[in-house]
């Protein structure tokens, strides 16, 4: 069974993400999509909690209610906690190069797990939805 593996904040969820992780899914038997703590994005982030439109646990029930994830987990950074899930091909968006995401494609390179780069869907992104809320 192949097992995939995504990660991301995933708060104001809108269509880009459905497409990324419906197409994700697709690469493999098993979908797992790893949820960014409020904590860490509190600590780490602009504008941290703060900046948060939903909860990590109106997040996960979002993320769990698609039928094309089988499992939804917590993490912190993905760069330190990518080697503690189970999984053979690591997904992310041509957007995720800070240094946590380089660190977790290295890893997943030299530990033998294949890396997929899935284009943004055009014209939409949370920051743009954010921007277009506020005004």
């Amino acid at each position: 069974m192949k097992k995939v593996i995504l990660f991301g904040v995933f708060d104001v969820f809108h269509y880009g993400h459905l497409r990324l992780i419906k197409r994700a899914a697709k690469l493999g038997d098993y979908c797992i999509v790893a949820v960014q703590s409020d904590e860490y994005v509190a600590r780490f982030k602009p504008a941290g909690a703060q900046g948060l439109y939903n909860t990590i646990e109106q997040r996960i029930e979002m993320i769990r209610a698609l039928r094309c994830v089988d499992e939804v987990v917590i993490y912190d950074s993905v760069g330190d906690d990518i080697d503690k899930f189970e999984f053979d091909i690591f997904v992310k968006g041509p957007d995720q190069t800070h240094a946590g995401f380089v660190a977790a494609e290295k890893w997943s390179k030299a530990s033998g797990r294949d890396v997929v780069i899935i284009p943004r869907t055009e014209g939409i992104s949370s920051t743009q939805i954010k921007a277009d809320i506020s005004k």
